[in-house]
């Protein structure tokens, strides 16, 4: 019969039970006793019987047979007592036996890995980091807690296996091969320190028929082979769980989404099958959107009056920033670049949930599916083309913000801005001040004591060079709106970063700046072309086998992207519920205050904002032009005329009539006056004619705006206005083009008919020559006055006085009188001779002049003499119509001038009812058609409208208006809010 007897024993123990055997058991083969434990086997028998005693069952057994002799027993105290007879060893195998049942085996079992299991659940919470900060902000973990109350459950609801469990399974271990397996485990297990009955004897000889130790509690083998394993691979056993826990909840979210993205789609086909539209409302997000949008355009600085939340992403120059934003949009939706500057504008992305993945810009209807290729690089290309739109001349970056519109299945709800890259050094390639104009625009949008930071850190650089941080920790040096963001920790552990400063890092010890959260995140593999999902894979696999989180540097809940933007998205919602009545609140005051001011400085006036002034003044501009059609044909027709004449009379006088007047008789003035005509009409005079038409038609609706600046009505905000429009529409017209053509036709015409038909129109010629005579000796005779100086009588009466040249004028002015009276029909030009006169004569007079100076005057007089000349001769003339019908042979009369004025004068007649009938058939229609055009691009042009639109009423009234639209916004978003609480 074999025995195993197993009990804490003293160290003596070994000693006694060898002495025991050696007595009375010689064959006994061999015994060994470890430190803790008493172990018999013995091959006497071919029966082989196992028996499992503890120390405190053999003290009880010792004091039940204390009046009985004993064998094979030991005391607590480690002497060996021997039993009496046979009878008492088959009773103690008896109870030795019973101890050994299966049931109470696995019952023993159970407790004990109850007991264990119990260990290895408070060791796991013990690893779990101490998220109470993050409460407010993260949502709770459900699936690790319910895997807990599973575990927990499972070890409170085993059952015990069916009866003969262990009986049908041990006689499997008499295989040696299987025997052999089980001891060389017991050996890795036992440790140094455990002295096994299965270890080789003394001889070296090894027992093949032997079986492994059964240990249940706290045995030997488990104290061995907790020291055998260390506290760093359950750290690591740990961690791994919670890498699969992760990866099964983030795959169980991934699966929902395609189940609602999937519904959601099957919903609107459905509804597109049908012709029936569902009425959607706006979502949360994009109200939000609308209300930052009008607060951008009513104080695009960014200062202390936009208090609303939003995601402000801020970092160094290529460190991640964009990525990190891509990350969250699920999209590579940003222009890429290699080292180079990228981001030269604020881009402001709204993010929110939709069936489709799909972007926008705010200004644009177009949308671009995030899911195809090309599609993205369209949008890439659109953003790029945006910001160098945006961008001045000589300028690197922009204040100008781009508007986009990101929706998607699956995306965190939340506004985001992202910023150019903090620089340290201008490049030649960069306009100076870029550094400071960079610096200045992000403290512009941190200013803001709600937006939330997102401070994005490059973690494969040297903490020492970020620039970030120092600016963070200026806007919110208590961090209660920061989130930092650790980027290419995959690149930090392959470049064997010191995982100390790492740690130190996303313990918020290293830098100066505080934060809410701190986030290790991996957005790529410096592979431009990698997809959103092929990062994300390359992250979550990053993350599960990375040393940093095995050594306990990361944190489960610090990695990954996904918890970094819920944990933003939680943030920001906290913050637009904390801060959007205080806004809302706020505007309600000022539009209070600027409605009484507007109430006590303009009482009698509407509350009319820019866009509602400009259609009233669009309004009544187009009114004028129709008034032009109210012009009688007369008024036309006498302002061509009036205008035509003034541009032409001074080339008739000085290049037609006065060479003419010259000639010797009046064939050869006729002769003449043919030929200028003709040279004239078809050359210079129907371009001009053209002109004065256009000229005319600007000038007359110019008439009737200044006509209506005397109403008593007039609004004098729109002045400016007005004549901006007048003058483009001046710029934009052009007459027609076939106009010309047809005045030359009709103009050489009418200049080639000599014949005066009747006495009116004789006497019409001979006025219109007086009249225009009469005009140019006036010019003359003032420039003679201004040549020679006031006369006496001005002299006295105004006390002024000749000076030198006006008396050389004067002296040379008589000398030259003196000629015309001697030959009345001298020429124009004066001979050698006659200067050398004129010359000498005022040398004897003591006057000193050149015969520049002598023609000059010469000039002058001799005009003033033609002139007075001409005026004589329409006197005579007057009543010379009877002699002109007969030709006048016998008359001596020569009234060749006013035939020649006749034809000039009917000439403009018609060609100034010409130019009335074009305006009226066509020029009109054309310029109240280009007014129109006119109109419109300053309606779109805001810039224009604010400078030609101005004025503390305006400028109230808009103001007035914006907040008016604000308020109405923040309001509705606020019920649209309250409702979804």
């Amino acid at each position: 019969m074999s025995m195993l007897i197993c009990g804490r024993f003293g160290p003596h123990c070994e000693r006694y039970i060898q002495q025991a055997l050696r007595r009375h058991h010689p064959q006994q083969v061999r015994c060994t006793v470890p430190r803790n434990h008493a172990l018999f086997k013995s091959s006497s028998s071919s029966q082989q019987s196992i028996f499992l005693i503890s120390e405190r069952g053999l003290w009880r057994l010792h004091h039940a047979h204390k009046n009985r002799s004993s064998r094979y027993l030991l005391s607590a105290r480690g002497h060996l007592l021997v039993l009496g007879n046979q009878r008492n060893v088959v009773t103690w195998t008896r109870i030795t036996k019973a101890l050994m049942r299966p049931r109470n085996i696995i019952i023993t079992g159970l407790v004990g890995t109850g007991a264990l299991i119990s260990q290895k659940i408070e060791a796991v919470k013990r690893q779990f980091p101490d998220l109470d900060w993050m409460k407010e902000y993260l949502p709770e973990s459900e699936a690790v807690r319910s895997l807990m109350n599973s575990i927990q459950s499972a070890a409170s609801q085993l059952s015990l296996p069916e009866k003969g469990f262990i009986s049908n399974h041990l006689p499997k271990l008499k295989d040696a091969a299987v025997i052999e397996g089980l001891k060389s485990w017991w050996e890795e297990n036992a440790g140094k320190n455990s002295a096994s009955v299965l270890s080789e004897d003394q001889t070296g000889t090894t027992h093949k028929n032997t079986v492994p130790l059964i240990g249940f509690g706290r045995s030997g083998a488990t104290a061995a082979s907790s020291k055998k394993n260390p506290e760093k691979e359950r750290l690591e056993q740990v961690q791994e769980e919670m890498i699969q826990i992760q990866i099964r909840y983030q795959k169980e979210i991934d699966r929902l989404i395609k189940e609602n993205k999937d519904l959601r789609k099957s919903l609107m086909l459905k509804e597109v099958k049908s012709g029936r539209k569902r009425s959607m409302r706006k979502s949360l997000i994009d109200m939000y959107s609308d209300v930052l949008d009008e607060l951008e355009r009513y104080d695009s600085s960014y200062n202390t009056q936009d208090n609303l939340p939003r995601v402000v992403v801020v970092g160094d120059q290529s460190s991640g920033k964009t990525s990190v934003l891509e990350m969250i949009v699920q999209a590579r939706i940003f222009p890429r670049g290699s080292g180079e500057m990228m981001t030269r504008s604020p881009v402001k992305v709204t993010l929110s949930e939709g069936p489709y993945h799909v972007a926008s810009f705010k200004d644009s209807s177009r949308e671009f599916d995030l899911t195809k290729e090309s599609d993205l690089a369209a949008l890439r290309k659109e953003v790029e083309l945006r910001m160098k739109a945006s961008v001045g001349d000589g300028e690197t970056v922009s204040q100008e913000s781009i508007a986009m519109t990101v929706k998607g299945p699956g995306l965190q709800r939340m506004v985001l801005v992202d910023l150019p890259g903090i620089i340290s050094t201008e490049t030649s390639v960069m306009a100076p001040e870029t550094k400071n104009n960079i610096r200045k625009m992000v403290k512009g949008h941190m200013e803001n004591p709600n937006a939330i930071i997102l401070c994005i850190q490059d973690g494969a650089l040297d903490a020492e060079r970020s620039n970030v941080t120092d600016l963070v920790s200026q806007m919110d040096p208590t961090g209660k709106r920061t989130i930092f963001v650790l980027t290419k920790v995959d690149l930090a552990e392959s470049n064997l970063y010191n995982p100390d400063r790492i740690k130190s890092i996303l313990e918020g010890r290293l830098f100066p700046m505080k934060a809410l959260g701190y986030f290790a995140v991996v957005t790529g593999r410096g592979n431009q072309n990698d997809s959103i999902q092929e990062i994300k894979n390359y992250e979550e696999h990053f993350f599960r086998n990375s040393k940093l989180f095995k050594d306990g540097v990361l944190k489960p809940t610090q990695m990954g992207t996904q918890s970094m933007s819920m944990a933003v998205s939680e943030l920001f919602w906290k913050m637009v519920r904390e801060t959007v009545e205080q806004q809302a609140d706020a505007f309600k005051a000022t539009r209070f205050n600027l409605e009484t001011e507007w109430k006590n400085t303009f009482p009698r006036q509407r509350e009319l904002d820019r866009e509602e002034l400009f259609e009233k003044a669009k309004g009544d501009i187009l009114d004028e032009i129709i008034n032009l059609g109210q012009l009688t044909p007369k008024q036309w027709e006498e302002a061509f005329y009036n205008k035509l004449w003034d541009r032409s009379s001074s080339y008739f006088f000085e290049s037609i009539y006065l060479p003419a007047a010259q000639t010797e008789n009046s064939g050869v003035f006729n002769t003449t006056v043919d030929i200028k005509l003709k040279q004239w009409a078809d050359n210079m005079l129907p371009k001009k004619c053209v002109e004065v038409g256009w000229d005319t038609l600007h000038d007359e609706f110019l008439k009737i705006v200044e006509k209506d600046k005397k109403n008593k009505g007039h609004d004098e905000i729109f002045d400016q206005l007005k004549v901006a429009v007048i003058e483009a529409s001046k710029n934009k017209h052009q007459w027609d083009s076939k106009a010309e053509d047809s005045l030359r036709v009709i103009q050489v015409n009418t200049l080639e008919d000599r014949s005066v038909t009747d006495k009116q129109q004789w006497d019409s010629a001979v006025k219109f020559m007086e009249e225009t005579v009469k005009a140019r000796l006036q010019q003359t005779q003032e420039k003679m006055k201004e040549l020679t100086g006031p006369g006496k009588w001005e002299q006295w009466t105004h006390w002024k006085t000749k000076t030198q040249d006006h008396r050389n004028r004067g002296a040379a002015k008589g000398e030259l009188e003196k000629i015309l009276s001697a030959e009345p029909d001298h020429k124009s030009n004066l001979n050698s001779d006659e200067l050398t006169t004129v010359r000498r004569n005022l040398q004897t007079n003591g006057i000193e002049v050149t015969n520049d100076f002598i023609r000059e005057t010469w000039y002058h007089v001799y005009r003033q003499f033609f002139l007075n000349k001409a005026l004589g001769q329409c006197q005579e003339c007057r009543k010379g119509f009877y002699y002109y019908q007969k030709g006048f042979s016998d008359s001596g009369l020569e009234c060749n001038d006013v035939v020649l004025f006749w034809r000039l004068q009917r000439m403009l007649q018609i060609t100034s009812n010409a130019l009335r009938q074009q305006v009226i058939n066509n020029e009109a229609r054309r310029l109240e058609r280009i007014i129109k055009e006119v109109l419109d691009e300053f309606g779109e042009d805001r810039e224009t409208l604010t400078k030609l639109l101005t004025g503390p009423r305006v400028q109230l009234a808009e103001e007035l208006k914006k907040v008016r639209q604000i308020q109405e916004k923040l309001e509705e978003f606020i019920q649209a809010l309250n409702k979804e609480k």
